[in-house]
């Protein structure tokens, strides 16, 4: 059984909407080609990642509008060490109504259900069924809900160690 799952998205969270100045960690703000286009990102955020990808209890799995775009692009063009990550997908058979990435982490929880889990996505916020849903799984979940021009910050992390 797989002890944690992170589900996570790249707009707004790794990669921030028009980010300007320094980010939440100190630094400057990188550019960097991911083959379709241009994205910003914090080097902190990639070497946080990367660390909790590490962890052998933790399942990290891609819950993004790329798709199979973030492994195979977003992946090599920032340093991130999320090619093999497994991806959920929006046109998942049986989907049915709704935000396609709630139905998705849902089915994913229900196949491979673990201890616990989150959810890192920056529309959580105006998403009230995902919190009604959340809310009725309790202290098994996790949601973060990143500023879309900030992205994941330092407390965002430090709140998914500690949940972990």
């Amino acid at each position: 059984m797989t002890k944690a799952s992170l589900y996570l998205d790249v707009d707004g969270v790794i990669c921030p909407f028009g980010a300007t100045g320094s980010t939440d960690w100190g630094s400057p703000w990188r550019r960097s080609d991911a083959g379709l286009l241009e994205v910003n990102y914090a080097v902190d955020v990639v070497k946080a990642l990367n660390q909790l990808a590490g962890r052998p209890d933790l399942r990290i799995v891609w819950l993004t509008s790329w798709e199979s775009m973030a492994p195979e692009y977003l992946c090599p063009a920032i340093g991130l060490a999320g090619q093999d990550w497994p991806v959920l997908a929006s046109d998942r058979p049986g989907s049915g109504d709704g935000w396609w990435k709630l139905r998705a982490i849902q089915h994913d929880l229900e196949t491979i259900p673990p201890d616990r889990a989150v959810w890192i996505d920056d529309q959580l916020d105006f998403e009230r069924e995902a919190h009604a849903w959340a809310a009725f799984l309790g202290a098994r979940l996790l949601l973060i809900s990143p500023h879309p021009r900030r992205g994941l910050s330092r407390a965002d992390l430090k709140s998914v160690r500690a949940f972990l």
